[in-house]
C-alpha cells in the first residue's frame, strides 16, 4: 500500500515511519491476533485505555444496545452495507462469533494461492511453483536454483523468481536475509537514495558502526541514520511469520447475511475493545505545569495512542470495503451458493476500490467471513476462470466447477467416468479436460468411478 503524506522533516520522517510500518502490519492481522496485539499496546503505552471491552457484554445485551454510527463507517458503506445487525441477527450473530477450526497457512500455500492468480505463461507458473516448493521457514532457497533448475529456461527462471518475490511477504525465493533485505529494498515504493549501498555493509551497520558506513557510500551520518531506520521497516526472515506449529480457533471478522433482498455487512467489532486517550494524559498534555520532558513523554506516548487508534479504524475501513467489493463481485455466491464463485482476481478489487493489490493479499488473508454457506477465508473468492474457454475467459472460477463435479458425483446413477462427467460439462457450456476433472475430484477427496461403484 503506498501512503501519501505531506512533506516532513528528516526528524519527523525518522518518527513517522514505523507508525506507519504499524498501520501495514495491523492490516494484516486477523481480528483474533489484533485484540492480542491491542493488548501489547495498552500495556506499553499508558496514555491508552479501554473505554469499552464488548466481549465482556453478553451477547444478548450487545444486541438490544442501540449506537450511532459514526462519520467513519457512514463514509464506508451505503444502503444494503451496514456495519451492526438488529435484534433479528441473535442467531446469525450466535454463529458468528463462534468460529471454527482450522490448521493455520503455511507460507507455500499463501505464496502458491498469489501465484495461482497472477495472468502468467504456464512455464513462469510451473517454475515458480517449484522455486515456493523449494523454501524453507525464513522463505529462502533450500537447494541453489542453479541445481534445482538447471534445464530449464533461463530467462523464464528469472521472471518466475522476479515475480515470487514480489508477492506477500516480499523478499521470499532469495538465498539468504541480505539478498531478502536488497530485494525488500527495491521494491520499497520510497526508499531512501543510497539504501541499496548501505545494505553492502550490513555488517558494519549492525555493530554500529554509522561513520564508517558514511564514508564507505559517501553520505552524511545523517543520512546513513535515515536510512538504517528505513531498514529496520523490512523483514530480514519474511517466511517466519507463517507458523503452521499449532492449530487454533478462527473466529470471523466479518458476517454476510441477507435481508429484504439485500446483502448486509457486519463487522465483527465484538472481540475488538473501544479505545480511547486516558483522560488524566489529556488533562498533562494541556497544562503548562510541570517539567518539560514529563509533558513531552506525555505528548509523544499520546500522539502514539492516536495513530494506534486510527491504524485499527482504517484496518477496519479497509476490510469492510473489500468486503463491499467482493460481495458485488459474487453477488450470485451470496445468493446460490458456493457452485456459482465467480472468477475474481485481486487485481479487480484493488482497482474497485483504489488501493494496491497487495493491501487486498493482506486484507485477505487469515481472515474469514461468515456466510450462510459457511465460514470462508476471505482469500476463497479469489480464483481465475478454468483454461481452455477462448480468449475472453471463462465465467466459470475453478472452486465454482469442482462444486459442480461434487454435485453431479453425488446425484449420480450409476458410476459416472471421469470422461462421462467432462462431457457433462461440456454439455453446460464448461469444457473441461478428462484429465483435469480428475485432477479435480481428487481435490475434492472423492474416489474413481471404480470406488464409488
Amino acid at each position: 500500500m503506498q501512503l501519501q503524506r505531506p512533506s516532513f522533516t528528516q526528524e519527523q520522517r525518522l518518527k513517522m515511519n514505523p507508525q506507519l510500518y504499524q498501520s501495514i502490519r495491523l492490516m494484516a492481522l486477523p481480528v483474533v491476533d489484533l485484540r492480542e496485539t491491542i493488548q501489547a499496546e495498552l500495556e506499553r503505552n499508558p496514555a491508552l485505555e479501554v473505554i469499552e471491552d464488548k466481549t465482556t457484554i453478553s451477547l444478548d445485551s450487545a444486541l438490544k444496545e442501540t449506537k450511532e454510527e459514526d462519520d467513519y463507517f457512514e463514509a464506508t458503506s451505503d444502503s444494503g452495507f451496514t456495519r451492526r445487525g438488529t435484534d433479528e441477527d441473535a442467531d446469525e450473530q450466535q454463529k458468528f462469533i463462534e468460529g471454527a477450526l482450522s490448521r493455520p497457512e503455511t507460507l507455500q500455500e499463501h505464496l502458491l494461492w498469489q501465484l495461482r492468480l497472477q495472468p502468467i505463461d504456464e512455464d513462469v507458473r510451473r517454475i515458480g511453483e517449484l522455486l515456493i516448493q523449494n523454501l524453507d521457514a525464513d522463505g529462502f532457497h533450500k537447494e541453489p536454483v542453479e541445481l534445482l533448475l538447471k534445464d530449464e529456461n533461463p530467462d523464464k527462471v528469472a521472471a518466475a523468481l522476479d515475480l515470487v518475490r514480489r508477492l506477500d511477504p516480499q523478499g521470499t525465493c532469495t538465498a539468504n536475509y541480505k539478498e531478502s533485505l536488497m530485494v525488500q529494498a527495491q521494491l520499497m515504493p520510497d526508499a531512501p537514495d543510497g539504501i541499496l549501498e548501505a545494505l553492502e555493509h550490513l555488517e558494519l551497520l549492525e555493530k554500529g558502526k554509522i561513520a564508517e558506513v558514511a564514508k564507505k557510500i559517501k553520505r552524511s551520518e545523517a543520512e546513513v541514520n535515515e536510512i538504517l531506520e528505513r531498514i529496520k521497516e523490512l523483514s530480514p526472515f519474511p517466511g517466519r511469520q507463517f507458523d503452521s506449529s499449532e492449530v487454533r480457533f478462527v473466529v470471523p471478522d466479518v458476517q454476510v447475511v441477507r435481508k429484504n433482498e439485500e446483502f448486509v455487512i457486519i463487522l465483527n467489532d465484538e472481540e475488538i475493545p473501544v479505545l480511547g486517550i486516558n483522560p488524566f494524559f489529556m488533562k498533562l498534555s494541556d497544562g503548562k505545569d510541570g517539567e518539560k520532558p514529563v509533558r513531552d513523554f506525555v505528548r509523544e506516548n499520546i500522539k502514539e495512542a492516536r495513530w494506534f487508534i486510527r491504524s485499527i479504524n482504517q484496518r477496519n475501513h479497509t476490510l469492510l470495503k473489500v468486503m463491499r467489493a467482493i460481495v458485488e463481485f459474487q453477488r450470485t455466491f451470496f445468493a446460490k451458493g458456493p457452485k456459482y464463485l465467480a472468477p475474481l482476481t485481486l487485481k479487480d478489487i484493488a482497482q474497485e476500490i483504489g488501493v494496491h493489490e497487495t493491501t487486498v493479499s493482506r486484507i485477505a488473508n487469515g481472515k474469514y467471513v461468515q456466510t450462510e454457506w459457511g465460514i470462508f477465508e476471505i482469500r476463497y473468492f479469489f480464483t481465475n476462470s478454468i483454461s481452455g474457454a477462448g480468449s475472453s475467459g471463462s465465467r466459470y472460477s475453478k472452486e465454482a466447477v469442482k462444486e459442480i463435479i461434487r454435485e453431479i458425483i453425488q446425484s449420480e446413477e450409476g458410476s459416472l467416468s471421469d470422461q462421462d462427467i467432462a462431457d457433462l460439462l461440456a454439455r453446460r457450456g464448461i469444457p473441461l479436460a478428462r484429465r483435469t476433472v480428475a485432477k479435480y475430484r481428487k481435490e475434492l477427496d472423492l474416489g474413481s468411478s471404480y470406488t464409488r461403484s
